[in-house]
C-alpha cells in the first residue's frame, strides 16, 4: 500500500494542477461580460437604425426571440422578418429603445446578460421601459445569442367591452 501512496499522490496532484490551468482568469471572464454587453449595445443601436441584418447575424442558426405581446420568433430567418417589422415601426413611430443597466455572466461556453432599458419618443420622453435576459453560446470566439427574451413594463391594454345584448322586444 506504501508503494500505492505516491502513485496516488501523483494523480491527485495531476488533477489539481489541469483544473486549476483550465479556469479561466479574472481578466478572461470580464473581457467575455463586456463583449456579451457590447452585442446588446450593437443590438439597440442595429434596432434604432431598422438594421434587422446585423441582429439576425447576432444570432445561432436556431435562436429563439421571445418578444412581448407577439410570437416567438424561433431561427435566424424569423428573429430577421419579426426585428424588421417591428424596428421598421418603431422608426414610424419615432421611437428608440435605449438600454439602462445591465449585468452579465459566464460559465464555460455560456453566458448571459439581463438588464433594462426605456423607449423614448422623438422628444426623449420615457414612454415605456422593460428588462430583458439573454444567454448566449460562445462559437468559434465570439457570443451568439441563444434564448432572447424581453418584456414590456406596461401593462396590457384593456380588453374591449362585450358586445351589449339588444333589449328584449316588450311582448303583449
Amino acid at each position: 500500500m506504501r508503494a500505492f501512496r505516491p502513485f496516488l499522490l501523483t494523480i491527485f496532484a495531476a488533477c489539481a494542477i489541469s483544473a486549476c490551468a483550465s479556469a479561466p482568469s479574472a481578466a478572461d471572464i470580464a473581457a467575455d461580460e463586456t463583449a456579451l454587453k457590447a452585442a446588446t449595445t450593437t443590438w439597440l443601436n442595429a434596432y434604432n437604425s431598422g438594421d434587422a441584418d446585423t441582429i439576425a447575424n447576432l444570432y445561432v442558426d436556431d435562436a429563439v426571440l421571445m418578444p412581448p405581446h407577439a410570437p416567438v420568433a424561433s431561427g435566424k430567418a424569423a428573429i430577421r422578418e419579426f426585428v424588421a417589422k417591428d424596428s421598421a415601426a418603431a422608426k414610424t413611430a419615432g421611437v428608440k429603445l435605449v438600454p439602462g443597466n445591465a449585468i452579465a455572466g459566464v460559465s464555460g461556453d455560456t453566458g448571459w446578460e439581463s438588464g433594462s432599458y426605456t423607449v423614448t419618443d422623438s422628444s426623449g420622453k420615457v414612454i415605456d421601459g422593460g428588462s430583458y435576459l439573454s444567454v448566449s453560446k460562445k462559437v468559434n470566439g465570439t457570443w451568439l445569442l441563444y434564448r432572447d427574451t424581453y418584456n414590456s413594463d406596461q401593462p396590457l391594454p384593456a380588453p374591449p367591452a362585450p358586445a351589449t345584448a339588444p333589449a328584449p322586444a316588450d311582448k303583449k
